[in-house]
């Protein structure tokens, strides 16, 4: 519908159709992995006592993680700095897909008693369990086991 919508707009300011989708003709095979790099991608269970958060992060160190939890919304942001270049001395780097830079999500779940958030993170992936609460709590950072 966006895409009909897009399309219809262009014509309508007099776009040639050859330059309508010229970048995605060009670039759409990089965008997936460009966007797929920088996103956080996450489960998360709601439970009857708690939500519990899974959060890919591989190649983020633990120290480079910070969590908060404030007015019903726990926000997670992270860096990835340890990029390393293996190019030769004869500049044989034949490929090189791999970033570094930050990164944050923030994800609304209200109700949570904030003095009993706990998190883990193993293997590259952190999990975060939120106990469920009646009471409207306070905000705070979170200390990462």
């Amino acid at each position: 519908m966006a895409n009909e919508m897009m399309r219809r707009r262009n014509l309508d300011w007099g776009m040639d159709p050859f330059f309508e989708n010229l970048g995605d003709r060009f670039l759409g095979s990089m965008m997936p992995e460009m966007i797929q790099q920088k996103d956080l991608k996450t489960d998360i269970q709601d439970t009857d006592k708690a939500y519990i958060a899974m959060i890919d992060l591989p190649g983020v160190d633990k120290q480079n993680i910070h969590m908060n939890y404030e007015n019903g919304v726990l926000n997670i942001s992270c860096k990835k700095d340890d990029f390393t270049d293996h190019e030769d001395k004869h500049g044989n780097l034949m490929l090189s897909e791999r970033t570094s830079g930050s990164m944050s999500r923030s994800y609304r779940l209200p109700n949570v008693d904030q003095s009993q958030i706990s998190a883990e993170f193993n293997n590259g992936v952190l999990k975060v369990t939120l106990p469920k609460t009646t009471e409207v709590q306070g905000s705070g950072n979170i200390e990462i086991q």
